[in-house]
């Protein structure tokens, strides 16, 4: 292992982490073009990341991220500049805990919050961790054990002056009481001591700091009222006093602070304009009102912004078009972008981590078509850190396009397409990919599922069906209690409108996808086999109530709940597990027995009730499987069962 690992770190620096690394050489366009393409095989595409989520210390002297060894993911914290410092790994790979995050505190510190399964009163519950990780002497130190999901121990801020400290917001129990309720406490991730500098109130779950550390900011909200506050004092002591109040029953808007400014009394909102999309815009928050508009991007959300050094300021704005991007702001990044831009091509750069001053940023670069590779960018020059995919390397794929198609009801769907490459698009042969979530959405990305597809010969498409984010609050409000009704019809659609372009064979489609788009996947082979020759779930819900029961937040609260009373009086209705007779086309199931985001009972018993009822169906359980494919076995499973699946049921050219 030890021989594997220094291997890893040489091929992260070019065969040199020592004086070589310290002047980093001008990217050329050589270095981002697409060389001879490998010969390609199933484990081409199945190798998890090489190197993923690289995050920069504040000082930009290391980073920290998941890299593959062996098929295993490692989380590294790893020197930029100095040979002489030995790499520190953690093994996270182990398949009964997830890793969900991880966050320089300074250099010599890393915070990591982290999830597991456990049996609850007779429940299985998904219970979160925060523990810190010691660059100097590799010690993990416990920081908080919560009884919540993931977002239970919530980091608030991070001190600026190197210290060791953060403020973390932790909920202690699960059940509703006084412990349920987050206290906000100032934590030394070097030693674990803490101190309470918030006390918990009821209904708040959230709380924000500025800058200096100074908790200014409550967000509450009562599930039973659906009603939400915004609790405020301006020093960050004292009193909160409540300065904002919404009615979700009434559909009215309330005021959010995304990040506290340098003028007193002023911050900045992403919140929706007059087209229902969201932009930024100042917020005055003496008397909560709503300034000029500093950005928005029409047709599209704004995901988030990027602080400016100092953290009381906007240097960009983050959106997802159709790939995501920064709008810079700040004169200095806008200028970079822009000369990275000219060299390699817009939208085949973009910036996944920066240091405290901004020196230093580390960019991905390759276009969707292309696993890519991360560079750090010195003082107007870049080097290669890493190839994502040391087999695949920056070689073009399968091209892929941006597309937008009608709905029965009228609705504009915007959807990604792939299509197999050196291959005219007529009459191809589709997989039917729906994304997870199903808030989430699907960009111009390259993707290991879509590309292994594309390279079988299947055009491949992902709707961003009603439901989907990033296209207004009227298109995602559109998918409030449609879970396999319209939600579904827009997949159908989807099918109808490729092959009236000529672009797919009508007769020959399956629908293929993980967790929500597993779900779509079976809800499709019980309501619409007619369309699909057949169906393949990853990690799919097959059962609402029982998903309900497990995590809480399922179908976002109650307000989300609400809206199946109106749409779905019972949700049994549009459980395909409670529909077992109903399928009518072959299902191939697929699920990690470590799964902590779905758990295996919803494909166990999905494939109990297929059994039951006669149906041709087949279960695969990976005893070391998680939620994210995390190890190279698993992945390469998957892709065997589903290519052969595939060659049964509905075969490509």
């Amino acid at each position: 292992m030890r021989f594997s690992l220094m291997f890893c770190i040489f091929v992260l620096f070019g065969g040199s982490a020592g004086a070589n690394a310290q002047t980093p050489l001008p990217v050329k366009p050589a270095e981002a073009a697409s060389p001879p393409a490998p010969t390609l095989s199933a484990e081409s595409f199945a190798a998890p990341p090489f190197l993923e989520d690289p995050a920069l210390s504040p000082t930009g002297d290391r980073f920290a991220a998941r890299i593959a060894v062996e098929g295993r993911q490692l989380l590294i914290m790893q020197s930029l500049y100095d040979k002489t410092e030995s790499p520190r790994v953690f093994g996270i790979g182990d398949g009964k805990t997830s890793v969900d995050w991880w966050r320089w505190v300074n250099d010599d510190w890393l915070l990591v919050g982290v999830s597991a399964t456990a049996n609850v009163y007779g429940d299985d519950l998904r219970l979160s961790r925060v523990v810190s990780l010691s660059r100097k002497t590799g010690e993990i130190r416990k920081i908080a054990w919560t009884a919540g999901g993931q977002n239970a121990a919530k980091v608030i801020w991070v001190a600026q002056d190197g210290t060791p400290r953060i403020l973390l917001g932790v909920q202690r129990s699960v059940f509703m009481g006084d412990d349920f309720w987050p206290d906000v406490v100032e934590v030394d991730v070097s030693t674990g001591k803490q101190r309470t500098v918030v006390k918990s109130r009821a209904n708040v779950m959230y709380y924000y700091a500025d800058n200096a550390g100074n908790v200014r900011m409550g967000y509450g909200y009562n599930d039973e009222t659906r009603t939400a506050r915004i609790l405020y004092r301006p020093d960050g002591k004292g009193a909160f006093k409540e300065i904002d109040r919404a009615d979700f029953r009434k559909d009215e808007k309330i005021h959010f602070p995304r990040l506290f400014l340098a003028e007193p009394d002023r911050a900045v909102a992403i919140e929706d304009d007059e087209d229902g999309f969201s932009s930024l815009y100042e917020l005055d928050l003496a008397t909560m009102t709503r300034g000029k508009k500093i950005f928005g991007a029409k047709g599209y959300d704004v995901d988030d912004i990027v602080e400016t050094a100092s953290g009381d300021g906007v240097a960009g704005v983050m959106v997802t078009e159709d790939r995501p991007r920064v709008h810079w702001l700040d004169p200095m990044f806008a200028q970079m972008q822009a000369g990275i831009d000219k060299v390699i091509g817009a939208g085949n750069a973009r910036v996944v981590s920066w240091n405290a001053d901004r020196t230093r940023v580390l960019f991905h670069v390759g276009g969707p078509d292309q696993a890519g590779a991360i560079f750090l960018y010195v003082k107007g020059v870049m080097k290669r850190l890493g190839f994502v995919d040391e087999t695949l390397k920056m070689a073009k794929l399968s091209p892929v396009t941006t597309i937008t198609y009608p709905t029965r009801d009228g609705i504009d769907i915007k959807g990604v397409l792939t299509l197999p490459k050196d291959r005219p698009a007529q009459n191809l042969p589709l997989i039917l990919l729906p994304h997870g979530g199903p808030e989430a959405r699907d960009s111009e990305q390259y993707d290991w599922w879509v590309h292994f597809l594309a390279w079988r010969g299947f055009a491949v498409f992902q709707p961003n069906y009603r439901g989907s984010t990033g296209f207004g609050t009227k298109f995602q409000k559109l998918g409030d209690g449609e879970w396999g009704l319209k939600m579904q019809d827009d997949l159908n659609d989807a099918v109808v409108q490729l092959a009236a372009k000529g672009i797919v064979d009508a007769k020959r489609v399956c629908i293929v996808g993980a967790s929500y788009g597993g779900y779509a996947a079976m809800r499709a082979a019980q309501r619409d086999g007619a369309l699909y020759r057949c169906a393949v779930s990853y990690a799919g819900v097959s059962d609402l109530i029982g998903m309900r029961k497990y995590d809480g937040q399922f179908l976002n609260g109650r307000r989300r709940y609400d809206a199946w009373n109106e749409s779905a009086p019972d949700i049994k209705d549009v459980s395909p597990l409670r529909h077992a007779a109903s399928f009518s086309t072959p299902v191939l199931l697929l699920h990690g027995k470590e799964d902590l985001r779905v758990p295996v009972t919803q494909s166990r018993q999905m494939a109990e009730a297929l059994k039951k009822a006669g149906k041709n169906y087949r279960y695969v359980e990976q005893p070391l499987g998680d939620h994210h494919f995390s190890r190279k076995e698993d992945r390469l499973q998957f892709l065997q069962e589903l290519d052969a699946f595939l060659s049964v049921h509905n075969p490509a050219d």
